[in-house]
């Protein structure tokens, strides 16, 4: 990806998200996002006073994209959360490691906030747990096994690519509905 003139911002976030994608948040700096974008080492501090202001502004967007995909996703309950985690995840290389960073936690970042704030609402909204400590544990058990399949796909468990993101997905989906409906398969029989 290279830039040309027009909106540096936008154009960052975007490179941000593909090194993220192909480079994980360990390898994420500044100066790889203007490399990617073939700019200046300081281009993108026009905009961003440092990594942490850039991760946090990638957070927000995450968080937002996130969270509609969740939303539009045609699976119910926690199930759309696994479904959609996977494939957001994958394409984006933006997952909570990036969403809720400990270190994004001293940014002051009102966008990030509020963006976290409306994706934690939604998983536990979708959550059937009697109680909120029940709908908090099913969603980090949700979470984790869709992140365990990312992680397993990211880290080559799967020969090459071998499974179709959407298959990877739907394997998520299946797991999560093992934990949130135990008995029930996915033809609805126990």
């Amino acid at each position: 990806m290279s830039y040309h003139h027009g909106d540096l911002r936008a154009a960052v976030l975007d490179a941000s998200f593909e090194l993220l994608a192909t480079a994980g948040l360990a390898k994420f700096s500044v100066a790889a996002v203007a490399r990617r974008l073939g700019v200046s080492s300081a281009a993108p501090y026009r905009h961003f006073p440092d990594r942490a202001h850039l991760l946090s502004a990638v957070s927000a967007v995450a968080a937002r994209d996130l969270r509609a995909e969740i939303l539009a996703d045609p699976e119910e309950g926690l199930l759309a959360v696994a479904g959609a985690y996977v494939r957001y995840v994958i394409r984006t290389g933006a997952g909570f490691q990036v969403i809720f960073a400990a270190e994004l936690y001293p940014v002051p970042d009102d966008e990030r906030r509020e963006q976290t704030r409306a994706l934690v609402s939604t998983l536990l909204e979708r959550a059937p747990g009697p109680s909120h400590t029940e709908a908090l544990r099913q969603v980090e058990a949700t979470v984790a096994v869709a992140q365990g399949y990312v992680t397993l796909y990211t880290e080559g468990f799967f020969n090459s690519g071998s499974v179709p993101v959407a298959d990877l997905a739907a394997r998520a989906v299946e797991a999560a509905r093992a934990l949130t409906q135990p008995g029930r398969t996915s033809e609805g029989t126990g």
